[in-house]
């Protein structure tokens, strides 16, 4: 949880001015308006049974709902990446927005956004997170907010075209509808989850298809309904786990267990490691045969694998061998230098072939924004080209420049 100055005071105004301001200093909000919104909407009407201090907390999410296994499948998104993605959409004064997964408040800073001449509407697939959200919006004073109780694959057709289309849950592909809802110049924020890794993408409409504006990192509670992800998790050992969504990658389970009983094979790039968000994106869409490498903290603690496991990292995978990204402290790289752990048979071309990427962002890459992220619908072509991706309802495809 992150402080914010003022977090023992009772009085919500003074937490939610320390709120804005700590947003602000953080470079959250960059806009008057997106200030104004946040100052204006009473976050902690929208979180009634959480403490005032995790209601105003920057980095903190609400739950709303939880599953029968006690996971959250619906929260108040962090203070700090709901103003990011406010300011990602570019809200004006008089636009018609629709927000997909409603917890009420992100839609009421909406409503501050488009002022009274302005259209919001909120769709879930959940009726109590629905139920819930219109409670909150009237109670705190966003009649004018319409709530709309579906499926959000499918958009909300009778409301559309939107200047505005912003999703609050992990997509792992976007419908057809998300596009063909979106006015001619409209702009469709979505934390889209790409190879395992999400990031939260301005994509203006181009034509039929897409191509992003901005994109930061992001977490976010997955889709549910029609829309879920259909990703596959090869369980290695107790604490060790690989995830892929690409069909093509093949995890054999068994034969990438023996390979972390082999001996581990250390190669070091001379490049630096910096911006890990940006290299992991670029890593994620660039290996050849990409998976993620998950590890418990306890494995970590033995040693068997490297510390970047434990929240997921990008891993180059072959039938019986592994590679993953590593760092080490180094001055002459500027503080850290990217390395790559290989196990298995073929460790040393695993290795190569992983170092050689790593050399490429240091050299090329190595800053904020150099990725330009296109999604077309449809069909993909054959073969599929490089640094593209396949998705139920059309590519994703990266460049680097």
């Amino acid at each position: 949880m992150t402080a914010i100055e003022g977090s023992t005071v009772r009085d919500p105004g003074v937490l939610r001015a320390a709120m804005v301001r700590a947003l602000c200093d953080q470079d959250a909000i960059l806009s008057e308006s997106v200030a104004a919104a946040f100052a204006a909407v009473p976050r902690h009407r929208f979180a009634p049974d959480a403490p005032l201090e995790l209601a105003y907390d920057l980095h903190s999410t609400v739950p709303v709902k939880k599953d029968e296994h006690g996971l959250d499948t619906s929260v108040m998104s962090a203070a700090h990446l709901q103003a990011v993605m406010l300011e990602q959409a570019d809200i004006e004064p008089g636009m018609k927005v629709l927000e997909i997964g409603s917890n009420g408040y992100n839609a009421a800073l909406i409503q501050e956004l488009v002022g009274s001449d302005g259209t919001v509407t909120t769709v879930d697939i959940d009726r109590d997170v629905v139920d819930r959200a219109r409670l909150c919006l009237d109670d705190a004073g966003y009649g004018q907010v319409k709530t709309v109780l579906a499926d959000g694959e499918a958009g909300v057709p009778d409301e559309a075209p939107y200047d505005r289309i912003i999703v609050t849950a992990a997509a792992w592909d976007i419908p057809p509808s998300w596009i063909s809802e979106l006015a001619e110049k409209g702009r469709l924020v979505v934390p889209l989850t790409v190879r395992g890794t999400t990031r939260s993408i301005a994509f203006d409409r181009d034509g039929d298809g897409l191509v992003s504006r901005s994109y930061r990192m992001a977490r976010f509670v997955p889709m549910q309904g029609e829309g879920a992800a259909k990703e596959r998790k090869a369980l290695l050992r107790d604490g060790v786990a690989l995830q892929t969504d690409d069909a093509r990658v093949h995890l054999n389970a068994e034969a990438l267990n023996h390979a972390l009983d082999t001996p581990r094979l250390e190669s070091w790039s001379g490049a630096a490691y910096d911006l890990p968000d940006e290299l992991e994106l670029y890593l994620t869409l660039r290996l050849p045969s990409p998976a993620r490498l998950h590890a418990s903290k306890a494995v970590v603690e033995s040693g068997l694998v490297e510390a970047a496991a434990v929240l997921g990292v990008p891993a180059l995978v072959s039938e019986d061998s592994i590679a993953y990204r590593t760092r080490r402290e180094n001055g002459e790289t500027g503080g850290f230098e990217s390395g790559v752990v290989a196990h298995g048979p073929q460790a040393e071309v695993l290795a190569d072939q992983y170092l050689a990427l790593l050399r490429r962002w240091a050299q090329d890459y190595r800053r904020r924004g150099a990725a330009t992220i296109r999604y077309v619908p449809g069909p993909a072509p054959s073969p599929l080209p490089q640094d593209t991706v396949l998705k139920r309802h059309g590519t994703v495809a990266a460049s680097w420049h």
